[in-house]
């Protein structure tokens, strides 16, 4: 199969960046403001871009981790990963901001089980979604509110994310046939 790169390292973090100032300004500043990254790599791209937007805003943000994988809706289907860890600043998400990160969004259900896990933890004043890639193909009625790339693909298609954190290396590739 071939590859195509479509995302490159400053590509990344150039959307990273926009991402983060889209954020301040939608929230009217960093306050009540919580990133919580879906695992794996959303973790690593909610850290990122709290960094970000603390470094903008002077403000102290936290990212944590929302682990999804007990509220899928395809668990039959699907061999599920082993869970991972949820982490959430010491002064919860009752009242605030959370931004869900994610680095593609596809057909939405990982997103609707983020929703579902997020009742379980409290009551957010609002939540927004923050996806590096949009690839269209919903499911379900999800939009995101702050997107680095929209790559419209054909469902034979894969698009994989490669962050330095885990995989050595920032890129953004899409596999398949495009048919």
């Amino acid at each position: 199969m071939s590859a195509r790169t479509v995302l490159h390292e400053a590509d990344i973090a150039r959307a990273l960046t926009r991402i983060s100032h889209e954020i301040l300004e939608s929230n009217r500043g960093a306050d009540d403001l919580v990133i919580l990254g879906i695992p794996t790599r959303g973790v690593i791209l909610a850290k990122r871009i709290a960094a970000t937007i603390s470094s903008i805003s002077g403000a102290t943000i936290v990212s944590g981790a929302l682990d999804v994988t007990m509220y899928r809706d395809d668990l039959a289907k699907h061999p599920t990963r082993a869970p991972q860890p949820t982490t959430l600043p010491p002064q919860g998400i009752d009242g605030r901001t959370v931004v869900l990160v994610d680095d593609v969004l596809y057909s939405g259900r990982t997103i609707r089980a983020a929703l579902d896990a997020l009742t379980d933890l409290g009551r957010p004043r609002v939540v927004r979604l923050a996806a590096l890639v949009d690839r269209g193909h919903r499911e379900l009625p999800i939009r995101p509110d702050f997107v680095g790339k929209n790559l419209p693909s054909s469902q034979a298609e894969r698009i994989f994310v490669r962050l330095t954190e885990f995989d050595g290396d920032d890129s953004v590739t899409i596999e398949g046939s495009g048919e």
